[in-house]
């Protein structure tokens, strides 16, 4: 028997398929198809006649001259076209005239009517006609469900219609109406179609409708996305996902990158991310999607990447709950087969998959759970292997970050034992002498402040650690210095600019901004472990008063510099109580 998706393929009403281009950036959203009149035009032709013809006269002979012949003639009007009366009239009566004058009058008012209004009024017949054709799609498909045929015209129809709604991501001020008349529950029931196209046509129309392009407030959105959720949409999306065949069919990988859009709709607003990180079927689909084994590595694998990295930037629940799925081992999986090389530069799906992939391990192991689970995984070992032998573009600056996002804070004290006992000082310390970006110097800085903080004291770890700063005659610490001058010089010109504003007392969000920018969160801590350095070695003291005798500076200025931070550390945390104890301890070896 010929399958419903056959049939309805072969429909002169089914709609034609989407596509996606092979390579297509996932931040762009794919917009369905608004309906437009298409006219056709109709062109005379005329052919030449070759033959040749005899001179004689041919067809029946003329009439009498005196005799009446054919339909009066209107009577000439003084305006005429024929002012010498050379073509006698237009050649109809005056009956003939008449009507054609009366269409042309209905004709002009009929384009003066312009385009239906898109109004409350449009929505609710709309949404009156929209109920009726899922009905009798559904009757028939229920009454004749072993003859296609017999519903598949409801099926076109039904069809029609879900694209018809197209047209409301232009007025949003309907949505609240939209959603009210249960229309938004109806259009989210389709993703439970038999037809799968029905069910990509309903996603593909959600997803437009949501789009963070849409000139929604956020009041409108919210109505919309929850009538959507409240009709259950996101396990419909997961259903969906099951039973549409990527591998197989264009317009099912269309289908599950449009559903990854729905998702990533409502990801934007961080309550919502946060419903999203609640399901856990939609967080498992999402690890599974992005292990999937694919060469090259295409748009919907990615995609799934990024969702991952998108609902835990700002969600400490759902890294919560990403961690109990084991996904800091199912990431570090991931990337392990770029340890030894960058991702294919000439895919650049693949280049961002393994981007995103980093950039979710670097938010999951800011917890204690996080990075518990990092170590138990192996995943500092394996950020070792990528500092030494890693691919420069990504993965090596990419496992430098992640490392240094591990180790931060009173939670990353274990880490920095880790780090050290996997050899890890070598090729931290080697890059250190290298690299002089600023984003690689900001990571290395971040790492040696948490190991002198947090590594205990008296241990061989910590030993070591002090052993690679005093080592080639305190070379570390002369490169430490002079970093510190020239991120200071670049604070002090921002500075220099906000002058009139410092002065009179203003200090605005943009000023701390260009700070920040300039490097000031680098120079606190190279200021930080200077310090520490001080305190520690009484070899490493002399070489940094030198140092910095040679800028006429004195240790009472790089105690002035850590008092100054004292007096900005936010003391309601423990975390900030910690930090303004320790650099007080540190100051009092700097007077």
């Amino acid at each position: 028997m010929t399958s419903i998706d056959e049939i309805f393929q072969k429909s002169g009403h089914s709609a034609g398929k989407r596509k996606l281009d092979p390579v297509r950036d996932p931040n762009e959203i794919y917009k369905s198809a608004k309906y437009t009149t298409n006219g056709s035009s109709r062109h005379a032709q005329v052919e030449d006649d070759n033959e040749q013809v005899d001179d004689a006269e041919a067809g029946p002979a003329p009439p009498p001259e005196d005799d009446d012949y054919g339909p009066s003639l209107p009577e000439e009007e003084e305006d005429g076209d024929d002012e010498e009366g050379r073509f006698f009239g237009g050649g109809i009566t005056t009956q003939e005239k008449e009507i054609l004058d009366f269409m042309d009058t209905n004709d002009l008012t009929a384009d003066d009517a312009g385009p239906e209004t898109i109004d409350a009024s449009w929505l609710k017949k709309s949404s009156l006609a929209f109920e009726k054709k899922i009905s009798k799609n559904a009757e028939l498909r229920a009454k004749f469900e072993n003859d296609p045929a017999k519903f598949i015209e409801s099926e076109a129809d039904l069809d029609a219609a879900i694209k018809a709604l197209s047209i409301l991501s232009d007025h949003p001020s309907l949505y609240k109406l939209f959603a009210s008349l249960g229309c938004a529950g109806s259009l989210v029931s389709l993703l439970a179609h038999e037809n799968t196209d029905i069910a990509i046509d309903a996603v593909e129309i959600i997803s437009e409708l949501t789009d963070q392009d849409v000139a929604a407030s956020e009041e409108e959105w919210s109505s919309l996305v929850d009538a959507l959720l409240e009709a259950d949409l996101l396990s419909l999306l997961v259903s969906n996902f099951s039973r549409l065949d990527e591998a197989n069919s264009e317009a099912d990988r269309s289908g599950v990158y449009h559903a990854l859009s729905v998702l990533e709709n409502l990801a934007s607003q961080p309550s919502t991310a946060e419903t999203l990180g609640k399901d856990t079927p939609l967080l498992q689909w999402l690890l599974s999607r992005a292990q999937r084994q694919e060469k090259p590595i295409g748009q919907n694998k990615q995609y799934s990447a990024e969702l991952l990295a998108i609902l835990v930037q700002d969600s400490a629940p759902n890294r919560e709950a990403l961690i109990k799925l084991n996904a800091i081992d199912t990431l570090l999986q991931l990337i392990a087969p770029y340890r030894k090389r960058d991702p294919d530069k000439s895919n650049p799906d693949e280049e961002e998959f393994v981007e995103n992939v980093f950039d979710t391990l670097t938010l999951l192991v800011t917890p204690l759970k996080g990075k518990e689970e990092f170590v138990k995984a192996e995943g500092v070992e394996l950020c070792l292997i990528m500092l030494k032998e890693g691919g420069k573009k990504v993965t090596q600056p990419k496992a430098l970050r992640l490392l240094n996002y591990a180790a931060l804070n009173s939670l990353g004290s274990g880490l920095c034992e880790k780090i050290v006992e996997a050899g890890g000082l070598k090729p931290i310390f080697t890059l250190f002498s290298k690299k002089s970006d600023s984003v690689t110097i900001e990571h290395l800085v971040g790492i040696f402040g948490s190991m002198l903080r947090y590594l205990p004291g008296d241990t061989p770890e910590r030993i070591r650690a002090l052993a690679k700063f005093v080592e080639k005659d305190y070379e570390k610490i002369g490169k430490l210095v002079q970093l510190r001058r020239e991120y200071a010089a670049k604070v002090k010109q921002v500075d220099e600019q906000f002058a009139d504003q410092l002065a009179s007392g203003e200090e605005d969000d943009e000023w701390f901004s260009r700070r920040l920018d300039a490097g000031f969160s680098v120079l606190q801590t190279i200021e930080v472990i200077l310090a520490w350095l001080i305190a520690e070695d009484d070899g490493a003291k002399k070489k940094i008063q030198t140092l910095l005798a040679d800028r006429d500076e004195t240790l009472a200025d790089l105690g002035k510099a850590i008092q100054a931070q004292i007096e900005g550390i936010n003391t309601t945390t423990e975390e900030g109580k910690d930090t303004q104890e320790m650099l007080s301890t540190l100051v009092k070896f700097l007077e």
